[in-house]
């Protein structure tokens, strides 16, 4: 290996803190032997905190209308070939009804930006599943919305709150979203639910079209500084009906090699190993935990439904990545010698 990115590594595990040329350096030097170095001492920085536990969240995709248009995803706007569904009250309380049979403790709502969840419903739905499940955080991830929608949401009882950055780099953001959307307004909404008291996560894609070592290593800074309980990154994955349907994927070696500088960068981050990992590979969420992940979130939506939210091609939507599947699920984590627990889950020891 070479010295000076091994020094580099030193130096991260050390201090949690590069400069963003060194975090360029460390992405442009990604050999499969510094990979490997970097995972070990991941995951010992992990383990050193929450042992060989295995967080889950019981993910409920609770709509696919989405009023953004952004060029990588599937449930843009402007594709007409969605078949789209929005989940009642009703349901979503079933799913986290079931969910709660089977041992979760933390439910996660994603959603597109559609309007017919304003902030009167949201709330509603945020209070009722604390009311029926009062041991157990709600996390939100409904894109952006105003100062006042994220107080109101988080006065009914959200605890966290998911929205990716993308892109630490303005000009690449603009290449990703149309005209109409904000890389300034996007960074102003984590600011703001970090204010509001929300444990914040934010992430990016790996192999975004357009996206450079200097992106990365943005992102890597970004990350650095503004401390996210949570960070959500995995590969980017074309779907057929937008515009950057011929764009490579990401690979799973640059997100494992990813996830494992983070975990140096914020050693108590809750991290997941994400579905798109397990699209790309069919062990890619055991090799994200592997590289220092800590976290997955098997899916609670209706049967259904789950082929709707089709954020990318051939995403993994039945099955053993469904909270149904709790066995599957824990004999996968056993497998590498770890164990799914089912508690909240925060983050340990945090410090801003």
């Amino acid at each position: 290996m070479n010295d000076e990115l091994v020094r580099l590594v030193d130096k991260l595990a050390a201090e949690h803190s590069l400069s963003v040329d060194e975090y360029e350096a460390l992405v442009t030097g990604y050999s499969p032997d510094l990979a490997a170095e970097l995972a070990a001492r991941a995951v010992t920085v992990r383990q050193s905190i929450y042992g060989r536990d295995v967080f889950v969240r019981g993910l409920i995709e609770i709509s696919n209308f989405c009023r953004n248009n952004c060029l990588y995803c599937g449930i843009r706007r402007g594709n007409k070939n969605v078949d789209r569904y929005r989940l009642t009250e009703d349901e979503i309380f079933e799913c986290a009804d079931e969910g709660y049979s089977l041992g979760f403790r933390t439910f996660v709502l994603q959603g597109g930006e559609d309007a017919y969840f304003t902030d009167e419903v949201m709330c509603r739905i945020v209070a009722g599943i604390k009311s029926r499940h009062p041991d157990c955080a709600v996390t939100l991830s409904l894109g952006e919305r105003s100062r006042d929608s994220y107080r109101r949401m988080r006065e009914a009882g959200a605890d966290r709150y998911l929205l990716r950055h993308e892109t630490a780099d303005g000009a690449h953001y603009a290449r990703l979203h149309p005209a109409e959307m904000s890389y300034e307004n996007r960074i102003g909404c984590l600011y703001t639910l970090r204010e509001l008291g929300y444990q914040v996560g934010c992430g990016f894609m790996v192999g975004s079209p357009y996206q450079t070592a200097k992106n990365l290593a943005a992102d890597l800074k970004f990350i650095e500084s503004f401390k996210p309980e949570m960070c959500g990154i995995g590969p980017f994955i074309p779907h057929h009906d937008t515009p950057f349907r011929d764009f490579s994927p990401g690979t799973l070696e640059m997100t494992c090699y990813l996830l494992s500088i983070i975990r140096l960068i914020i050693p108590p981050v809750l991290l997941p190993a994400t579905t798109a990992l397990g699209t790309i590979d069919p062990r890619g969420r055991e090799r994200g935990i592997l590289a220092g992940a800590n976290v997955v979130m098997p899916n609670l939506s209706p049967t259904s439904v789950r082929k709707k939210y089709e954020l990318y091609d051939n995403k993994i939507c039945t099955g053993e990545e469904s909270a149904q599947c709790r066995g599957c699920l824990d004999a996968r984590m056993e497998s590498i010698g770890y164990k799914i627990v089912v508690d909240r889950g925060d983050a340990a020891g945090f410090k801003k």
